[in-house]
Formats: C-alpha cells, sequence, structure tokens
C-alpha cells in the first residue's frame, strides 16, 4: 500500500506542474486534474492508514481497492511521462532529475491538436476510474479502519528455544553479559545497570536474554521478563510488568480502571528501595522505551536492567549512548549452524554423507540467522521430505527468489521478518522494497541506490531547500540503523559505501514486491519466465546472451519472444526503466 502512496507522491508534485497557466490545457480538462489533486489527496490519507496493517490482516475488499489505487497513480504518472519521453526523445544524456526543465519543453506538446486530443481521452478514463475508487472508499469506511493487530511471541519458538539442547552458539555471549552486567557486584550504592541487545530479526537476541535471566547467580528481590513488540498498549505492558515482579500483590489489580501514569507510580513504589533485575524483550521505538524507563528507579541498590531490539538508534538510547554497554549480535558460526541444522532434522549432529554438499548451501544462503536455520530445518524434517534428495534441492535453488509458500515453518519465518518491513516509515517500504530489483548475493553500491530512488521519484523534499541526495543519505543510513540491510565497504569515518540484502530477507521483499506488482523479476537461468500483463519494472537476473545454446533450449521464452513481451506489455514510460541484471 505505501507502493501506491509513493507513486502518489511524484505524480502530485507533476499535476501541480501541469495545472499552471503556462501549459494551456483544454479548460475541462484543467479543471478535471485540478480535482484529481484533492481527490488523490484524500487518497493518501487513507492508504497511509491501509498501510500500517499487514497485508495478511486486510479484508480482501480493502486489498482490492488499494491494489487499484496504485494501478490507477501508475497509469496517471504514465500519461504525464509519455509526454515527457516525446519532449526528451532518446537523448542519452538527459538530465533525469531536472523537471521543471522538461516541463517548460512540454508546452509546445500541449499546443499541438493531436497531443492535447491524447490528453484529453486519458484524462477522461482515469477521471472515470478515479470516481469508482472514491465511492468504494467511502463505502468501505477507510477512514475508520481498525488498527494493525499486536505482535505476539508465536508459541512455536518458545517450546523450541525452551529445549536447552537447542540453545546452540550463545554460550559465549551469554558468559559476556554476565561478567558485564555482574562487575563489580557486590557493591553498595551501585547504580542502575542497562545493557541492550540489538541485531537483525530471528538472531537470537530473546533466547540470549533469556539465557542471561535464568543463570545470573545474582540475588534479586524482584525479577521479569517482559515482552513489549510492536503496536504496544502501554496500559498492558506496565500492568503486566507489575504482575510478575510480584504476582501476589497485583494479582487482583484491576488494570483497567488505571492510566499509564497511574501503573507508572506503583511500580516506582514497587521498586524504589528493592534491587531487581528486568528484561524489555522485543522494544521497537523510543517512545515505547521512555515510558518504560520512567518506572525505573536508580536507587542504589544494584539492579540491572536488558532490552534487546532490532534498531540501533533505541539499542544506544536504552543505554544513553555507552557503546560499551550494546551487545550487537552475531551470525552463528558455520560449525554452530551445522549442529542446530542437523539436530533438528536428524536428531543428532550426524549428517548422512549424500546429504553433505546440499546442506552446505542451504546453510551458506541462512547466513548464521537461527530462525532460518530451524524454519527449514524443520521444513526438511517432514518424514516426507527427511531422506529425498531432491526436496533438498530444490530447497536451496528456491531461498531468495520464491520460497517454498505453503509450510508453516517458512510461513512463521517470513511473519517475523516481516514484522521488520511493516515497522518501517511509509518512505522507507517503498525504497527497501526496490531493492528486490537486484540479483541475490549483488553488492549494491549506495551512490548508485540513492540516485535511482531519485529517479523514480521516491524521496520527496518537504522544502525546495532541501536535497534529495542528503535525504537519500538519510534513508539509506536508516535502514542500517534497523538492520533491513547489511553494511558492506565501511570507511574509518563510518561512511558505509554499499550493501547487499540476506537472501532470506530478499525472498520475503521479492514475495511482497510481486503481490502489490512493483518489480517483475525474469530470471531466465533457473525457467522463471513469466511475465504479467501490465508490470511496472522488469529486472532480467541474467544476461540472455550470457545463455549457451544449451540453456537457450530449455528457456521456455526466447530473445524475440521477450523483446515483443517487453514492447508490448510496457508502455513508452515504464520503458525508461528497464533494467538488466
Amino acid at each position: 500500500m505505501d507502493l501506491a502512496m509513493g507513486a502518489m507522491g511524484s505524480l502530485l508534485n507533476k499535476l501541480s506542474e501541469v495545472i499552471k497557466e503556462e501549459y494551456k490545457l483544454q479548460k475541462g480538462v484543467k479543471k478535471k486534474v485540478k480535482s484529481f489533486s484533492a481527490e488523490l489527496d484524500i487518497m493518501r490519507a487513507a492508504l497511509g492508514k491501509v498501510a500500517e496493517v499487514p497485508r495478511d490482516q486486510l479484508d480482501d475488499q480493502i486489498k482490492l481497492w488499494a491494489d487499484d489505487v496504485r494501478e490507477l497513480s501508475y497509469d496517471m504518472e504514465d500519461v504525464v511521462d509519455s509526454l515527457l519521453v516525446r519532449v526528451e526523445g532518446s537523448d542519452p544524456n538527459a538530465d533525469q532529475f531536472n523537471f521543471k526543465k522538461l516541463m517548460v519543453k512540454m508546452v509546445n506538446v500541449f499546443k499541438k491538436g493531436k497531443a492535447r486530443r491524447e490528453i484529453s481521452t486519458a484524462v477522461e478514463e482515469i477521471h472515470e476510474r478515479l470516481q469508482d475508487v472514491t465511492r468504494r472508499h467511502e463505502r468501505y469506511n477507510l477512514d475508520n479502519l481498525p488498527a494493525a493487530k499486536r505482535t505476539t511471541t508465536d508459541p512455536f519458538w518458545e517450546v523450541f528455544y525452551g529445549d536447552k539442547k537447542n540453545i546452540i552458539g550463545l554460550q559465549k555471549a551469554r558468559d559476556d553479559i554476565i561478567k558485564k552486567i555482574s562487575d563489580g557486584y557486590p557493591v553498595s550504592n551501585a547504580h542502575l545497570k542497562i545493557l541492550s541487545v540489538v541485531g537483525f530479526g530471528g538472531l537470537g537476541k530473546t533466547t540470549l536474554a533469556r539465557e542471561v535471566y535464568d543463570s545470573l547467580p545474582t540475588k534479586f528481590d524482584y525479577k521479569a521478563f517482559v515482552s513489549v513488540s510492536r503496536n504496544p498498549d502501554m496500559k498492558k505492558v506496565l500492568s503486566n510488568l507489575l504482575f510478575k515482579l510480584d504476582k501476589e500483590k497485583h494479582a487482583s489489580m484491576n488494570a483497567a480502571n488505571l492510566d499509564v501514569e497511574q501503573l507508572i507510580i506503583l511500580a516506582r513504589e514497587l521498586l524504589s528501595k528493592k534491587r531487581y533485575f528486568i528484561i524489555i524483550d522485543d522494544l521497537w521505538d523510543k517512545e515505547a522505551w521512555q515510558t518504560i524507563r520512567l518506572v525505573l528507579v536508580d536507587n542504589g541498590c544494584g539492579s540491572i536492567i536488558i532490552t534487546t531490539t532490532r534498531h540501533d538508534d533505541v539499542s544506544k538510547i536504552c543505554c544513553s549512548y555507552n557503546d560499551d554497554m550494546i551487545h550487537k549480535m552475531e551470525p552463528l558460526s558455520d560449525n554452530h549452524s551445522q549442529i542446530l541444522f542437523y539436530r533438528r532434522i536428524f536428531g543428532s549432529e550426524v549428517c548422512p554423507p549424500r546429504f553433505h554438499q546440499v546442506s552446505k548451501k542451504i546453510l551458506k544462503k541462512c547466513a548464521g540467522v537461527p530462525l532460518a536455520i530451524i524454519s527449514l530445518a524443520s521444513y526438511l524434517a517432514n518424514n516426507e521430505r527427511t531422506n529425498q534428495i531432491d526436496q533438498w534441492s530444490v530447497l536451496q535453488k528456491s531461498i531468495g527468489r520464491g520460497l517454498k509458500k505453503g509450510d508453516d515453518h517458512v510461513k512463521k519465518m517470513k511473519r517475523i521478518l516481516s514484522l521488520s518491513f511493516y515497522d518501517l516509515p511509509s518512505y522507507l517500504k517503498t525504497c527497501f522494497l526496490y531493492l528486490s530489483i537486484f540479483p541475490e548475493d549483488h553488492q549494491i553500491s549506495r551512490d548508485r541506490l540513492i540516485r535511482r530512488w531519485i529517479s523514480e521519484g521516491f524521496i520527496q523534499a518537504e522544502d525546495e531547500t532541501a536535497s534529495l541526495l542528503e535525504l537519500g543519505d538519510s534513508y539509506f543510513n536508516q535502514l542500517v540503523n534497523r538492520n533491513m540491510i547489511i553494511p558492506i565497504n565501511m570507511h574509518v569515518d563510518g561512511r558505509v559505501e554499499a550493501c547487499c540484502v540476506h537472501d532470506i530477507m530478499l525472498d520475503l521483499i521479492c514475495e511482497l514486491s510481486s503481490e502489490v506488482n512493483f518489480v517483475t523479476v525474469l530470471d531466465v537461468i533457473n525457467g522463471d519466465t513469466d511475465l504479467k500483463e501490465n508490470f511496472r519494472r522488469l529486472s532480467i537476473q541474467k544476461s540472455m546472451t550470457d545463455l549457451t545454446t544449451t540453456q537457450m533450449g530449455t528457456t521456455s521464452m526466447s530473445q524475440a519472444e521477450l523483446s515483443r513481451a517487453i514492447n508490448k506489455t510496457l508502455c513508452p514510460a515504464s520503458r525508461r526503466w528497464f533494467r538488466r541484471h
């Protein structure tokens, strides 16, 4: 849904230029174009609410409405962009970023009778479609759309990680954290210590925190392990904290009758003269932490707090920017990855020889992420697949571009990983999904990526003084800080020159991109040559000229057929963004 919002951002800017007096639009056309801007502003606000809800939680009618708005936005932009193409011609050195310059050139185009008739017809068709989506917007009452459901931990993972034999590769990290938070204790008048565990979704932050919680030998008056999650109800979080700190005292508490401020006061009174150890798990934003921080009394009793989060900036705020108290999660080693993988499938660390090579390829794509390792191992642990080498090979080839959708374990993994995507602000969602256009394991240049974002209209300045390149830099840094992309080639000054996307996350964003017709990937090597009728962006993952005669014989689409498909399917404006990798 944010993709439609992204398209609207550039479209609204272009419409505001088109309706200026110098472009000599026909009176009726100009009036309708003006109405487009007003109605699109309303649509954009509604889409903002829809975008906050994961797609699988939306009603089918609302999904269809949002998809129609997105396609309508694309088609409206095509009407303008097709004129830009006529004006710009085939000049390969044309300035893609100077929109005003191109608009001035369009004056002569609008003066021509044929062009004016064409634009009039196109505007009339779009006006009818816009009226339809507006009526449906009112009918579905989208302004009162329920908020996204709050996330909770899946019981499967709690049971799985509850078994100590499945805790692999975390012992050293656990011992390091215990040493760090216990250093200097017992000491009178010891200040509150706060440590934050941060890392990519699925690395085992919660598991590590639970290990420390269960293993720390120091005695405390109160202990609690509380999960915050996305879109938290702070009343529920605080009342849950009170209950876990002292069940007997707060068992009969009616939290519904108390507000957040009253719950904070109760918690502070309880902790004021006690030594406590609290885990704040799955923290997503600064605001939730700032509320919880009001509870945490620094009473000189040597209390300890551990937070877990996916965001670097949240971890820094938790620790008051004390880097020594931030534990950055690392992927599992190759050895630990194999142990975890084989135990889940075979019940031991021994792997039958015929599975050695394919298992190494699967684990390489998992890149040491326990969530991915366990999910794929659970898929293969099915009795029908465990001993079938062809099933292993199919799975290995599908990771990164179309992982099996039907398996429950894979679905759970994708749901957990998707939380990071849906937590992104709308302007970052579109930029992040755009990464699906790049091949697996591709090193993406920071500057190249930012310029592509700008050329696509994903970056919109709020005022004329703002630099699009600086905004793009900010977007890139935010994705790094949220651990959504893997930084590559970091300079001594901390600047990241390139990035790549984890294979498992790439699989997720490719699926999301395909669902909303954002990027179509044509993988001629693996036989994925199905083209949608009206795809917007096409990414060819292997040049047709690199194919051998044998490969061409097994590819269902010839070069000539591909060329015809592209020319038939892409409108002139969209053809400008055709990419080959």
